[in-house]
């Protein structure tokens, strides 16, 4: 069996995240063939890691701006 191209990725989270609404909405429809669902199934792996890895970042990101303002305001130091 010949591999399909790797698909681009999502144009953000939200977009990602509405794929993967479809996506999980058609499979519990019960309507996709066999070869379908799993096509539907490794898209939907491929969004959830997209998803999952923009909010580890946005997470990170926050930490970060979270301690420059605990720093700026003088709340790092302990009592």
């Amino acid at each position: 069996m010949p591999k399909s191209p790797k698909p681009a990725a999502p144009a953000s989270f939200e977009a990602a995240l509405a794929d993967l609404e479809k996506l999980v909405a058609e499979m519990e429809s019960g309507q996709l063939t066999l070869e379908a669902s799993l096509s539907a199934y490794k898209q939907g792996t491929a969004l959830l890691q997209f998803c999952q890895t923009t909010l580890q970042d946005a997470q990170q990101q926050v930490r970060i701006l979270e301690n420059d303002n605990l720093h700026l305001f003088g709340q790092d130091e302990q009592p």
